[in-house]
Formats: C-alpha cells, sequence, structure tokens
C-alpha cells in the first residue's frame, strides 16, 4: 500500500527529541498559554517574516477570528472561491457576512484575480484568496485592488506554509494571515492547531482578545469572545517541527519534480501536471495532476494498493450549506471541471523515488485501460 500521506517516518526521525518535548511540556503543569505557546508565536512569525502571530486551535478559527477582529460582520460581503475546504466560507458565514465567488484560474486552481473586481459591490468588505495545493495566489494585483477600493486582504494559507510569492511568505501580503496545523499539513501538529500572523500590533491584540473569551484582561471581558487557544502541547510539537519545515518543504519540491519527469517519460496521454506561478516557489501540500474519467482512474489505483484523494469534489457553491445564494450547476465553470478532474497522487518527503515509479506506473495503466 502507498498512502497519500505516511507521518510515521516523520515522528521516527524526530523521536527522542519529540518525546522529551512532550514530556516536559506535560510535566511542566502549564497547559494554557504557557511557555511553549509563547516560543512557539515568537518562532513563527520571525519564520514567517511578520511581527506578530497568535496561536489558535485550528485554522478554522484562525480565518474566523482574523475576519471579526478586522471588523467582518452581518451585511458585509467578502469575495473568495468555490473550489477550496468549506473552512474558508465557514469563516465568512460564522461572522455573519456572505462568501461572494469567482471562479479560479484554469492552470493554478488558485483566485483568478481578472474576475474580483467586477464583483465588488459597496456591501464588499474583504478579499479572501486561498493558495490552493500549496502554491500561491497571484497576491500583487490583489493587494493593489483592496487597497485601491479600501479592503481588507486575508489570505487563507491552509495549505501553504512556506510558499512565496516575489520572495515573500504567504500570509504576509495581505492584512492578515491564517494558517492550519492539522496533522496532514506540511507542518501539522498531533491534534488540531492554528495560527494568524500580521505586522499590525492592534488586530493581533484584537485576535489575542477574541481567542480568550473576549478579554485582554483575565475576568475582563469587552466583547463576545471565543475559547480558541493553541494547545501547549500542540505547540511544543509545532516547535520541534519549525526548524525542519524548510528541508520537509524542499524534499516536496523534488517529489514534485521526479513526478513530472516520470509522467513525461512515461508518455501517459490525458494528463495534466500542476504548473507554477512565475515568481513564487510552492510547497506542494498536494501534487495534484487533472485527468478525464478521474473516478475510473482513482479506483483502479486503488486496486493496485494506491491511495489517491480528490480535494475537491464538489464546489462550495454548489453545496447544500450555500444553496440560498442559489448559484446554478454552470455559475463558475472552471471550478465544476476541476471538481471532475482534480487527482491528488501520493506525496510526503519521505516517499521513495521507487515508490513514485510504481504510482506514475499505475496511472499508466489505469489510463490505458481508458482508451
Amino acid at each position: 500500500m502507498i498512502p497519500i500521506l505516511d507521518l510515521k517516518p516523520q515522528y521516527t526521525a524526530l523521536q527522542a527529541e519529540m518525546d522529551t518535548a512532550i514530556l516536559a511540556a506535560v510535566r511542566s503543569g502549564q497547559y494554557i498559554n504557557g511557555p511553549n505557546v509563547k516560543a512557539f508565536e515568537q518562532e513563527f512569525a520571525r519564520y514567517i517574516g511578520v511581527n506578530h502571530a497568535v496561536g489558535m486551535n485550528s485554522g478554522t478559527d484562525a480565518l474566523h477570528l482574523a475576519l471579526r477582529a478586522l471588523g467582518v460582520g452581518p451585511g458585509d460581503e467578502v469575495v473568495t472561491v468555490p473550489f477550496t475546504f468549506v473552512a474558508t466560507t465557514e469563516a465568512i458565514g460564522i461572522v455573519g457576512a456572505t462568501p461572494v465567488f469567482v471562479d479560479i484560474d484554469p492552470v493554478t486552481c488558485n483566485m483568478d484575480v481578472s474576475q474580483v473586481e467586477a464583483v465588488l459591490t459597496p456591501r464588499t468588505k474583504a478579499i479572501l484568496p486561498v493558495h490552493l495545493y500549496g502554491q500561491s495566489a497571484d497576491m500583487a494585483p490583489l493587494r493593489e485592488l483592496a487597497d485601491r477600493h479600501g479592503l481588507w486582504l486575508v489570505e487563507d494559507c491552509a495549505q501553504s506554509v512556506g510558499a512565496t510569492y516575489r520572495g515573500q511568505k504567504t500570509g504576509t501580503i495581505g492584512h492578515v494571515g491564517c494558517f492550519s496545523f492539522f496533522p496532514s499539513k506540511n507542518l501539522g501538529a498531533y491534534g488540531d492547531a492554528g495560527a494568524a500572523v500580521t505586522d499590525d500590533p492592534e488586530l493581533a491584540a484584537r485576535m489575542v482578545a477574541l481567542r480568550g473569551h473576549g478579554g485582554r484582561v483575565k475576568y475582563h471581558h469587552e466583547t463576545l469572545g471565543v475559547n480558541s487557544r493553541l494547545d501547549e502541547v500542540q505547540a511544543a510539537v509545532l516547535r520541534v517541527k519549525l526548524p525542519h519545515l524548510e528541508s520537509w518543504n524542499a524534499a516536496r519540491r523534488e517529489v514534485a519534480r521526479r513526478y513530472d519527469a516520470l509522467i513525461r517519460e512515461a508518455e501517459i496521454p490525458g494528463v495534466v501536471t500542476p504548473e507554477v506561478l512565475a515568481d513564487t516557489v510552492p510547497v506542494f501540500h498536494q501534487y495534484t495532476i487533472r485527468v478525464k474519467d478521474r473516478d475510473r482512474v482513482q479506483k483502479e489505483l486503488a486496486g493496485r494498493g494506491i491511495q489517491t484523494m480528490v480535494y475537491y469534489p464538489v464546489p462550495l457553491d454548489q453545496q447544500a450549506v450555500h444553496a440560498h445564494l442559489g448559484h446554478g450547476p454552470l455559475d463558475f465553470p472552471v471550478s465544476a471541471r476541476a471538481a471532475r478532474e482534480v487527482l491528488s497522487l501520493p506525496i510526503f518527503p519521505e516517499i521513495t523515488p521507487a515508490q513514485q515509479r510504481e504510482v506514475v506506473e499505475g496511472l499508466k495503466a489505469a489510463l490505458s485501460l481508458g482508451v
């Protein structure tokens, strides 16, 4: 069996350091807002290249509380994409705002920036691009558009930790960047965890208050907040992993290059491999190809012991939760087509060249059966 992701080799390589860090956190008796949380926030902010990082209990809450801290609420609109995980629009809905969709670029699967200005209204409060599959969206025109119209720019960096756009890490180009440390992410905790980053000290302070029941001083509550603190043990886990992130991301890029070469050499018909936006360095959270007859191909690969995943089979505009928006199945044709064709192949830093060859051989056989 070749899994889509195997986290065991990572733990084995770090076992001694990881076990020591976790045990020390447990023995400390400080489990909420302890020294590991404070240290990780500083270390992560320094790594990303911002002044402030605010730990949260998930990437979803990072998005939700960032929007709240920016004053996005009922009656407001937030421009985003339908081809992403539901957490993106979930956060918009939680604050009472309405998601306004634009389609994705057919090459990168990220926001088609050429469509954004046409959907802006007096109710638009923010633009929320998603850096899908570990590749940055085209941020320069989005920042220019946001600045010109007086809008907030919020980056969904759940899959892009360490990716860069024109030399800047994702999360530093907008007003706030939101990260997930779900276990499967390139920088993953051993449970749910997340963070929001910004250079704005007041914005950071508002997010700190919101994550801690709406107060900046204990037992003094300024607004309705939530309980969304980063766990001390998870912070300890992330501190052990963070120094290795750059090498893991480099390994993922090498895995992607090897897939590109193997697929090219195999001369497999009908496979579209990922293309990288100019002036960006992706981190390949996923290596996602496009194939017709995707569901049959996935089934054939599964029969060969090769696990693949579809991110995402149903665009958000077609999900029941957003039925009230009234979108038809062809309103966002590029997203609809991507949902029918995308297939993510196994990728993790420790995958071997032999395993990758087996994946590509299986892919060629599966597609040949359909000819």
